[in-house]
């Protein structure tokens, strides 16, 4: 299909001598002055996983360098380490004593989350964004992301509305804790709506809603799993999360968001799905987008450079690069805290 960019390019392509990009390439002063893309501290979000029942840090195996948060000073320290480097934002998810079915522990005004976001609060007033996930599988002892109904057939679901009322009682507990971003990761439909329509009621109007919005059933979520205890006893996640195959329904998915009250919207994975990112910022770009740069992406690039296979410095920056380059305007990711240590060096070493 010819189009004006396509023939504009054809154009410019078939104009050498004259024309000769390497010029802009020529030395590293010019590369940084054309740079298209660039990464600072503020555009990033630190998860954070905070254990109900532990004194001392304690090491995530699938994730190396990562660990699950006691509440107490151990996590004090380690955020101020982040907002010392310039990240100021952090997204909490947490790790209960008790699990039962209907994830009771997820709205409990002392449940873990609900404590350290007063916690952390308490401890860095306006200095550090606080955001929490909203969803059921970190609490439930099945694992899923909602309320599990049993059919007449014998067959099991995902109660979406019984679920949604859930949320929103969880996300309005966070408010009261003093929340800033409350993150609904569930894919339940309507679950935005929900929420939205509950904060109001409860005149928390000023809270951010960031939406995980395109978040897919992907294979690259096993050690996140494994880090929060959140695996699903039995079936998968497939009737509520989106296909790998789609691309174009992200946009349905982000537009309903939108629509239902989303301030901030998400696409999950990142590194996977650049082309959705793409897609998503292409059509709404008037909406800041975040993408997660999730815990097998991070594992995957881990190991590589554990083994020597890959430059560390070159391999994390390329990744955000390409993350934002697609069109993210903040960036979750368990590189946060290591990657501000070397924002400054991208002009060598690119």
């Amino acid at each position: 299909m010819v189009t004006t960019e396509s023939i504009r390019l054809r154009n410019y392509l078939f104009n050498y001598p004259v024309n000769r990009p390497r010029r802009l390439r020529s030395n590293v002063l010019i590369r940084n002055m054309i740079a298209e893309t660039t990464l600072k501290p503020d555009d990033f979000i630190m998860p954070i996983f905070v254990r109900e029942d532990i004194s001392e840090p304690e090491p995530i195996k699938s994730l190396p360098g990562q660990y699950r948060w006691p509440l107490n000073d151990k996590l004090i320290n380690f955020v101020d380490q982040l907002v010392s480097s310039g990240v100021r934002s952090v997204i909490l998810f947490g790790i209960p004593e008790h699990k039962d079915e209907w994830g009771s522990s997820a709205y409990d005004e002392h449940g873990i989350i609900q404590r350290t976001i007063r916690f952390l609060k308490d401890s860095f007033e306006d200095k550090l964004i606080v955001m929490a996930d909203v969803c059921l599988c970190e609490y439930t002892d099945h694992g899923h992301c909602g309320i599990i109904k049993k059919l007449p057939d014998g067959r099991y679901i995902i109660d979406n509305d019984s679920t949604i009322e859930l949320y929103a009682k969880t996300a309005v507990t966070y408010a009261e804790s003093g929340v800033d971003v409350v993150a609904p990761s569930g894919m339940m439909d309507g679950q935005v709506k929900a929420i939205r329509e509950a904060l109001d009621r409860a005149s928390f109007n000023d809270v951010v809603i960031m939406a995980y919005s395109a978040k897919y059933a992907s294979s690259f979520y096993g050690p996140f799993r494994e880090a929060a205890a959140s695996a699903p006893k039995f079936g998968d996640r497939r009737s509520y999360q989106m296909d790998p195959r789609n691309a174009h329904e992200a946009l349905k998915e982000v537009a309903m968001d939108i629509n239902e009250g989303a301030d901030i919207v998400m696409v999950k994975p990142a590194m996977l799905f650049l082309d959705v990112i793409r897609l998503v910022k292409q059509n709404f770009p008037e909406i800041p987008l975040a993408a997660y740069q999730v815990s097998g992406e991070y594992a995957m690039l881990k190991a590589a450079i554990m083994n020597g296979w890959l430059d560390e410095k070159k391999a994390i920056l390329e990744s955000l690069i390409a993350i934002r380059r697609a069109g993210a305007d903040l960036i979750i990711t368990y590189f946060a805290k290591d990657v501000v240590a070397y924002l400054d060096e991208i002009e060598r070493l690119f």
